[in-house]
């Protein structure tokens, strides 16, 4: 663990898995983290010492909807992050983080530029690795003369809006594990792709991101502010990992004897529930476990990675991907008397919600296995309004959450929260 250092500060509401990995980049490369929420940083929590030792030097802000950062934060809490940063603070944001801090109506206005609209829908939704094109500065890793790999899920983008940002990286052209929807580009012979562009005047090359800015850095006031739509703190990355130590050491001062963060297999906890957890937590990680179990049977989950589920476009996956993180990290951690105070309490809730939940879901992701299978054949057999209607029911918006799934994952996530309040340093 790096001493001598005052915590790094996260911002912990809406962050779901993201957070997660944040969080566990931080730790295992050996940084202190205060996990802190909006209304703490807007009572002032970023300037206040903790435990003897100075205010935080740097807010680390997680991938995530950064509307629901915004509303988190609240005015008072936008206002207190500019001044934090203005009076000489640091600022990483990955990915919604970094959207977060761009100049538009839910932004923090530390950066000029704003975020940029995909002409397609589709557009938006790659993910996996990028080779990168890394320009020279002081946030820069030597990377001698190669392109690093850099991991993206599903990144929004920068658009250039003039003003004094420097830029740290632009796509070069996509590498392994490179997906758009549910395609893996690497499984597509290359001369089809020109024959889609020529016959349905479709692109998914991935060659619309070359070119375009990936990581930015820039001041605000006496600060600084890191934006990166790549996730540098993906587990197991070793290029993205080492351009995350690099950026750290740089705003914290500190050095980091170690770059890679370890690999994160999410299912462990869920196939070996330990002792001492809470009766419907264990609940909770065994429907988990049969809702994923039955989604890839049926093949509307696939494996992808040991942390991340592949899902057939249309399907809710991210969320269900999400669910899987949260019980996966609350099976994980040694719970405190707070902790299992404040879960006892939400024990009827937690009950109505998960019973409701699991029971629809398999329903709803059957009868859309249904849809999917009949559509070339009986397009109306399943109604698609009633369809559309129990998903929102179910799971809510996919970036904005609610519905009973996020009803239960706001509950998961205090308990995570609390586990870890003794050790936000």
């Amino acid at each position: 663990m790096i001493t001598n250092m005052p915590p790094i500060a996260m911002l912990w509401d809406s962050s779901h898995i993201w957070g997660f990995m944040s969080l566990r980049a931080l730790q295992s490369l050996g940084f202190p983290v205060r996990l802190l929420k909006g209304r703490d940083i807007a009572q002032g929590a970023l300037f206040r010492k903790t435990e003897g030792t100075e205010p935080c030097r740097l807010l680390v802000v997680p991938g995530g909807s950064a509307g629901l950062k915004r509303e988190a934060l609240g005015d008072a809490g936008v206002a207190a992050v500019r001044e934090f940063i203005r009076k000489g603070g640091r600022y990483l944001g990955f990915c919604g983080g970094a959207g977060l801090a761009l100049s538009h109506s839910r932004g923090l206005g530390l950066c000029p530029w704003i975020r940029a609209d995909y002409p397609q829908r589709i557009l938006h939704l790659v993910s996996g690795y990028t080779l990168a094109e890394p320009c020279p500065g002081d946030m820069t890793p030597d990377w001698q003369g190669r392109r690093p790999s850099l991991p993206v899920w599903w990144p929004g983008r920068f658009s250039n809006s003039g003003g004094d940002v420097d830029v740290l990286a632009r796509y070069h052209s996509p590498d392994r594990n490179f997906w758009i929807a549910d395609i893996a580009l690497e499984t597509v012979p290359v001369h089809v792709f020109g024959e889609w562009n020529k016959l349905y005047g479709v692109n998914l090359t991935g060659d619309f991101l070359a070119g375009t800015e990936l990581m930015v850095r820039g001041e605000h006031g006496e600060g600084t502010y890191v934006l990166s739509y790549s996730h540098l703190e993906t587990p197991d990355s070793p290029d993205a990992n080492a351009w995350l130590a690099h950026i750290l050491e740089r705003l914290t001062g500190a050095r980091v004897e170690r770059s890679l963060v370890p690999a994160w297999d999410m299912t462990a906890p869920l196939a070996a529930l330990r002792d001492g957890l809470p009766a419907s937590l264990r609940t909770l990680a065994e429907g988990t476990r049969e809702l994923i179990g039955l989604g890839t049977e049926h093949r509307l989950f696939f494996p992808r990675t040991s942390w991340l589920m592949g899902w057939k476009p249309g399907v809710p996956g991210s969320l269900c991907n999400n669910l899987m993180a949260c019980v996966s990290m609350a099976c994980s951690l040694e719970p405190n008397e707070a902790a299992l105070s404040w879960w006892s309490g939400k024990e009827a809730e937690l009950r109505e919600l998960s019973g409701g939940f699991f029971v629809g879901a398999e329903g709803y992701l059957l009868a859309a296995r249904l849809a999917d299978t009949l559509l070339g054949i009986m397009p109306a057999a399943v109604d698609r309004k009633s369809l559309a209607h129990e998903r929102d029911r179910l799971f809510g918006h996919p970036m904005l959450g609610r519905g009973l799934l996020g009803d239960l994952i706001k509950i998961i996530e205090e308990y995570i929260y609390l586990c870890l309040a003794p050790r936000n340093a």
